[in-house]
């Protein structure tokens, strides 16, 4: 016999979910992280949700007797440095967010040692459900093939 579901339990443990989801959510808004390009002549800062906030370019980087391959230089560097920070937020979003995307994946509720009894791991969720704009799991790859499968 499968032991019964205590539903106080259950809605407990969502409740800790959705507190740890938004208290995550809310430390990534905080967090800022700095990417930066040409040795540190450029740099951007992003939050942690992926805002770009404030942009540097250190004066050694215009060469005042070269306009125009400054100013391309220039956009090269900013897009590298704002790609850099961007990749820093990522990463930042995959270390908070990451319980919880086990958790849609089938790891089970974060804190939950060894998941809730008679609950199956995780949330089965239709393989179609694109959650990657909330830093969890990513949108499927469609099958761009031309052959037929068989």
């Amino acid at each position: 016999m499968e032991p019964q579901m205590d539903m106080q339990q259950l809605f407990a443990a969502a409740q800790q979910m959705q507190e740890q989801l938004m208290n995550a959510q809310a430390a990534l808004a905080d967090a800022e992280v700095t990417g930066t390009a040409g040795g540190g002549l450029v740099k951007a800062t992003v939050n942690g949700q992926g805002e770009l906030m404030d942009l540097s370019i250190e004066p050694a980087a215009v060469d005042t007797d070269d306009a125009e391959e400054t100013a391309r230089t220039i956009a090269d560097l900013v897009l590298a440095a704002v790609r850099d920070a961007y990749r820093s937020a990522e990463d930042l979003q995959q270390q908070q967010m990451g319980p919880f995307a086990a958790a849609m994946q089938g790891g089970g509720l974060p804190g939950m040692p060894g998941g809730i009894p008679g609950m199956p791991g995780g949330l089965d969720l239709p393989g179609g459900l694109d959650l990657s704009s909330l830093g969890i799991g990513a949108p499927p790859v469609p099958d761009d093939d031309d052959d037929e499968d068989t």
